[in-house]
């Protein structure tokens, strides 16, 4: 499938909902949604990845990425990601910059 991405943005709070898989060429549309995002005034992203199959290590740069330029006090949520992101997201030590959750608002 396909890599899609659909944004919201309310109350501070952006939310993005992910399919498919993010790889290094779908990364460059996640990263640009991210910079549409990051000239809003927001304080939370919420990432939904229950439909995100796979998410390379350009999509976790993405991640990063998002920190540095909306904020340091920018919290992220991601939701019901896959066994194999969570995977990813702990082997790399992500898991300590985000919150996994089951949903949204926790």
């Amino acid at each position: 499938m396909a890599f899609q991405i659909e944004s919201v943005v309310e109350n501070q709070i952006a939310k993005l909902t992910l399919h498919g898989e993010l790889d290094s060429l779908s990364a460059r549309v996640f990263q640009t949604e991210i910079e549409k995002i990051a000239n809003q005034s927001i304080d939370s992203l919420v990432l939904d990845m229950e439909n995100l199959n796979f998410m390379s290590s350009a999509g976790l740069r993405v991640l990063i990425y998002s920190k540095q330029k909306i904020g340091p006090k920018l919290s992220i949520y991601i939701v019901k990601p896959q066994e194999l992101i969570v995977d990813t997201l702990v082997k790399t030590g992500l898991q300590h910059s985000v919150t996994i959750v089951d949903q949204y608002p926790v």
